[in-house]
Formats: C-alpha cells, sequence, structure tokens
C-alpha cells in the first residue's frame, strides 16, 4: 500500500483536523502513523479547546487502523476500542 502524501487524502481526515495535526508538528500521513492515536487525541486538547471531542480519538484510530492495514472503515466503527481506551485512561492516568 502506498502511503497517501497529504493528511487530508486518508480517510475521514478533513481539512480542520488535519489543521489541528498540523499545530502538533504532524504534517503527513507518515509521521501520523508513527504515533499512538490516544497520545496523539490528548496532546490536541489544548489545540482544540471546545472542539475536542471523543469523536476525533475515533477518527485517529481509523486513520492508523488505515495506515496500518490499508482498510478504510468509518470512524465511528472505532467508537467502542476508542471508548474502553478513553475509561481505562479515566481508571489510571499512566496508561497511555
Amino acid at each position: 500500500m502506498k502511503t497517501p502524501a497529504r493528511l487530508e487524502d486518508l480517510p475521514n481526515i478533513g481539512p480542520s483536523i488535519a489543521a489541528d495535526l498540523r499545530r502538533l508538528g504532524i504534517n503527513t500521513p507518515a509521521q501520523l502513523a508513527k504515533r499512538d492515536p490516544l497520545k496523539t487525541y490528548l496532546a490536541l486538547g489544548p489545540t482544540m479547546a471546545q472542539r475536542h471531542d471523543p469523536c476525533v480519538l475515533y477518527t485517529l484510530l481509523a486513520a492508523k487502523h488505515f495506515l496500518d492495514t490499508g482498510e478504510a472503515r468509518k470512524w465511528w466503527t472505532f467508537t467502542e476500542a476508542g471508548k474502553a481506551l478513553l475509561k481505562q485512561r479515566q481508571n489510571d492516568p499512566k496508561v497511555i
């Protein structure tokens, strides 16, 4: 699988989330592929302010899945996995 060149070329990543990722220094899909979705989501908190929604985590999980497997899935199919990660983090803040 050839990795897309732009963040916006990834399934589920639109201009707004791509801009937020760039504020973290993530400018390419290859850079995003090396990042942990939960750590990235948590780092986005200050950047996104009131828009910091759990759906962003689900979107990052979907992007990571695509980058790892080449399979494009809708972001909402990662809702349960994302909720489990957030619950685990809530129960033990050292979990990342």
